[in-house]
């Protein structure tokens, strides 16, 4: 790794509806580091001197790369760096699991190859779960194992080229703790059952493309109605019946919401848009095409408009 090398992380959205703490969808936001300098001194440590949009404290990038180095107990040179985010923080979009991937990522460039168990144990260990990890490491649509005592399991499955993410994102933001700290501890055997049958059926759906069968398999009684009072949105979201609708659900952990979409996307656009701001939430609104493999596309969207 040489001053001028860049690696670029995806977003993603995480749980889909009712794939809570399993289901995530790697998606065309991207979390650039660009190398400045690399200093063969043993120091063994990221130190990010600029990051846009600012960040407070340490940047989780850094966070990441000096874990890897305590994981591997490998010595590297100190690399200097500056990082640039097109994925909107605290939004339920993934930038905290794609700062911490693209850590991950640049320890591996000047450390030398290292195992993807590695990865996520640490991405995992930082970010609490291993939802948003995967998609970021992995590219598209993915679930993951938990295993106590050993590295997360991540199954990849298909994702139809021609599905994409319609995503609202509120001015303000929220914080992953504060969306979490709401959550039952417990839940109602028929509604653990519940969220099973239809997140199985939500997989099998778009492994058939039987995207009929979508907006229904998207039901969530686990995480969503317990974060509506924190989205006064999601309701009139998750209620939207029209025909270029899919499924709609929370993204992560919010604020962020989205909907699945095949076609006359500028339509679902603006129907997305509208119904938020009839709820009293201001939103920028972005379609979102898939991030299939680990291959960065040379432009990558931008977070600031509509990107069909």
């Amino acid at each position: 790794m040489t001053a001028g090398d860049e690696v670029a992380v995806p977003g993603s959205t995480a749980n889909l509806g009712g794939g809570f703490d399993t289901l995530g969808l790697a998606v065309q936001l991207y979390l650039r580091v660009r190398i400045l300098e690399v200093r063969d001194d043993g120091g063994t440590r990221l130190e990010v001197v600029k990051s846009t949009p600012p960040v407070r404290g340490r940047n989780s990038a850094e966070r990441a790369f000096a874990a890897m180095a305590k994981h591997t107990g490998r010595r590297t040179p100190t690399v200097m760096a500056e990082v640039e985010s097109d994925i909107p923080m605290s939004a339920g979009l993934g930038s905290s699991a794609a700062a911490t991937v693209a850590g991950a990522r640049v320890f591996e460039r000047v450390a030398g190859p290292v195992d993807d168990g590695t990865m996520m144990a640490v991405a995992s260990l930082l970010e609490g779960h291993a939802d948003n990890a995967a998609p970021s490491l992995h590219g598209g649509f993915t679930s993951v194992v938990e295993r106590e005592g050993r590295d997360a399991l991540v199954l990849k499955w298909q994702w139809p080229d021609d599905v994409r993410v319609v995503a609202a994102t509120p001015f303000t933001g929220l914080a992953t703790s504060k969306a979490r700290a709401g959550l039952a501890l417990a839940i109602p055997r028929k509604d653990a059952v519940f969220n099973l049958q239809h997140v199985l059926a939500f997989v099998h759906a778009l492994q058939n493309r039987d995207f009929g069968r979508l907006r229904e398999a998207a039901a969530d009684r686990w995480h969503q109605p317990a974060r509506a009072a924190l989205v006064p949105h999601l309701a009139a979201v998750l209620a939207l019946d029209d025909g270029d609708v899919l499924a709609a659900f929370l993204s992560g952990a919010g604020p962020t919401v989205a909907v699945l979409a095949q076609c006359n996307f500028g339509r679902v656009e603006r129907l997305l848009e509208t119904t938020c701001e009839r709820a009293g939430v201001p939103v920028t609104v972005r379609t979102l095409r898939v991030h299939q493999s680990l291959e960065v596309p040379d432009v990558a969207v931008s977070a600031h408009g509509r990107t069909v």
